[in-house]
């Protein structure tokens, strides 16, 4: 199929919420574009250390992550992040993966009604134009 990658926009979740009740402005809010890999094999979205840097980030836990090729690492889990595709929107947990390039996983991509199209190799909604959840 080859590598499909998503230009997606990654705003700190706190800063947002101080934005939303006034206690800072919208231009204040710490917010990264960037290309990402999507990976259905990864969970959540996956950044590095110079993007948590960034995006001013705390962290929550340090996790074991089984990464790519096998074995296993230690990562940090990050406080929220909202994720911004086209019309879409989710917010997750990071996880920080030392030189770490940006991955799109599954439960950001599942929240969005998000699938990968293997023929044009690009991101659409699995319910055409409308984000549809599934509550089970």
């Amino acid at each position: 199929m080859g590598n499909v990658f998503a230009e997606i926009i990654v705003k700190n979740a706190f800063d947002v919420s101080c934005a939303n009740a006034g206690h800072i402005t919208e231009n204040n809010i710490r917010a990264v574009t960037l290309n990402a890999l999507v990976d259905t094999g990864a969970t959540t979205l996956v950044i590095n250390e110079d993007l948590f840097n960034q995006l001013g980030l705390e962290v929550i836990e340090t996790r074991s992550i089984n990464i790519a090729g096998g074995g296993k690492i230690e990562g940090k889990v990050t406080s929220p992040v909202h994720i911004h595709w086209k019309n879409r929107f989710a917010s997750v947990s990071a996880v920080v993966l030392p030189g770490g390039k940006p991955l799109l996983g599954v439960i950001p991509l599942e929240f969005m009604d998000l699938i990968v199209d293997p023929i044009r190799r690009e991101l659409v909604g699995a319910h055409g134009d409308e984000v549809v959840l599934m509550a089970m």
